[in-house]
């Protein structure tokens, strides 16, 4: 178990039952849609191409970002379990409510790819991320999970070097 510090207590204490359903809701916002397109895509088995920017194109990886460390799905999958858990710590450990929605959207967008490697086929932690989305150009494909870790984390540091440029405020305990 790890220690409770004062910083811990003092950003639980401060974060609003507000921000907390915010939280949890764009959470299980990003984990529902990237869920549900995933599945919607697979059921229709698209046959690829599109001459668009932005086309379906179902690919079932194994891998990381970009098919790194195909061939090794335990580890991929360990690996995103740790990924979702440093989401969540770091979660519980803001007091920043625009690093926290952003870290909500990384450990959305972790749950749901950490939901295919754990729950599809050929079999628990072994299974194959659904990556659906192709943009012309662009050398991977990719989900709506994709999109919120990336999105999410860039949110969380730009927002994370904002608030600590801004003078430090002792928290407000929320009743």
């Amino acid at each position: 178990m790890l220690p409770m510090s004062r910083g811990w207590a003092e950003a639980a204490v401060a974060r609003s039952r507000g921000t907390r359903r915010a939280v949890f809701a764009v959470a299980a916002l990003v984990l529902a849609a990237d869920q549900a397109s995933k599945s919607l895509v697979a059921a229709a088995h698209p046959a690829g191409g599109g001459g668009g920017v932005v086309s379906v194109r179902l690919v079932h990886n194994n891998g990381a970002s970009f098919g790194i460390g195909a061939g090794h799905p335990p580890l991929i999958t360990l690996t995103a379990a740790g990924v979702l858990a440093l989401a969540v710590l770091l979660l519980a450990r803001t007091r920043s409510r625009a690093v926290a929605l952003s870290l909500a959207a990384v450990a959305g967008g972790a749950a749901g790819n950490l939901a295919d490697r754990l729950l599809r086929g050929p079999g628990l932690g072994r299974g194959a991320v659904v990556d659906w989305i192709h943009v012309a150009g662009y050398p991977a494909t990719f989900n709506i999970a994709d999109i919120a870790i990336r999105l999410g984390a860039v949110c969380a540091v730009v927002a994370f070097a904002g608030a600590s440029r801004r003078p430090h405020e002792k928290p407000v305990p929320v009743p």
